[in-house]
């Protein structure tokens, strides 16, 4: 593996964020973490600026793993295992990174006299819920360091653990502005099963919401995502748009599946084993990129906002906010800057 050349997320050619020395590798004969392995480093940075030519609403990043045993067969974040001469396949799915010093680089850049309290957005590679979040208790620290110091802050996840950290965030919010979005792209459970294989079920996901929601906490849904002709009926939009409504959320933003290399390929293999029949399809829809076509997209988003207004969510819907606002959609790597601009309800 090539740790000396491991970058930031950006996949820019920077110093390395450690050196080989630096690395332990552990496996846990436990059920949850069976076939999974962990590289423990100790990385030499952690808060990371999102390049210039990036679409993101944001302009800092925090990602204390690499890796993600969530196994979506689409994540777009399966090119940065390559980095490392990781598999972005099976590996990417198995071979978990974990910055063991996370919380305090990001209290030690907090502090920094070069710091000016910018918005820090996390989620954004990859899951920072995932299971392995569970063993290594990385988030509390990096949470409380933010409170601290009253630094905005926003969260992306499909994973139900962020409940541990409830009372942290309630804490955060009373100082700052916290953002909370829960990943939600249908309610099907059989495509679920296929496509999500490591993640909660998408029900467990919506009690997440009304949790957050119960505690006086806004939180957002990404829809993501819309898998073409296979998630986008009418009907299973409406299901999915009326689940989330029903748990609480504040506000429902759709993103169609896209596919960049990395995640193209592992999906498309995928796609041919379980949906032969859709190849050719996807083939001439994903003919011109790693998008879909904008009028796709546009058609997409059009019927889940007339669903959100009907149900009562969207930009204007939900409770009052205990200043804690939900986060821009951040699903896509922070390093791309091609294809059209996703169009959201935020």
């Amino acid at each position: 593996m090539r740790w000396e050349n491991l970058t930031p997320e950006s996949g820019q050619t920077d110093p390395a964020l450690f050196g080989a020395d630096s690395v332990t590798t552990r496996t846990f004969d436990t059920p949850e973490f069976r076939g999974v392995t962990f590289h423990e480093i100790r990385a030499r940075s952690i808060v990371n600026r999102v390049p210039g030519a990036s679409r993101m609403p944001f302009e800092w990043t925090v990602n204390p793993y690499r890796g993600c045993t969530h196994a979506c067969v689409y994540c777009f974040a399966r090119k940065t295992h390559s980095y490392l001469d990781l598999d972005t396949g099976l590996g990417f799915d198995s071979q978990t990174v974990v910055k063991l010093n996370a919380p305090e680089l990001v209290r030690a850049k907090l502090a920094s006299r070069s710091w000016h309290g910018e918005h820090i957005a996390m989620g954004t590679n990859v899951d920072c819920y995932q299971r392995a979040e569970g063993r290594y208790r990385l988030m509390p620290g990096i949470i409380a360091a933010l409170r601290d110091h009253a630094n905005p802050f926003s969260i992306l996840t499909k994973g139900t653990l962020i409940l541990r950290d409830l009372e942290l965030l309630e804490q955060a919010a009373e100082v700052t502005d916290v953002g909370v979005n829960v990943s939600v792209g249908f309610v099907d459970r059989e495509l679920w099963r296929t496509v999500e294989p490591g993640t909660p079920a998408p029900e467990r996901r919506l009690d997440v919401i009304r949790t957050l929601a119960d505690h006086g906490i806004d939180c957002g849904v990404l829809m993501a995502p819309v898998i073409p002709f296979l998630g986008d009926r009418p009907d299973q939009l409406r299901a999915t748009v009326r689940a989330i409504a029903e748990a609480g959320a504040s506000s429902v933003t759709p993103l169609v599946l896209h596919l960049r290399p990395g995640a193209r390929e592992w999906y498309m293999t995928w796609l041919a084993e379980h949906h032969p029949e859709l190849v050719g399809r996807y083939e001439r829809m994903y003919g011109g990129g790693a998008y879909a076509p904008t009028w796709y997209q546009r058609q997409i988003t059009r019927q889940v906002h007339e669903l959100a207004r009907e149900y009562g969510i969207g930009p204007e819907g939900g409770a009052a906010r205990r200043r804690i606002r939900p986060a821009r959609p951040a699903a896509e790597d922070a390093a791309d800057a091609e294809g059209p601009v996703q169009l959201s309800l935020l």
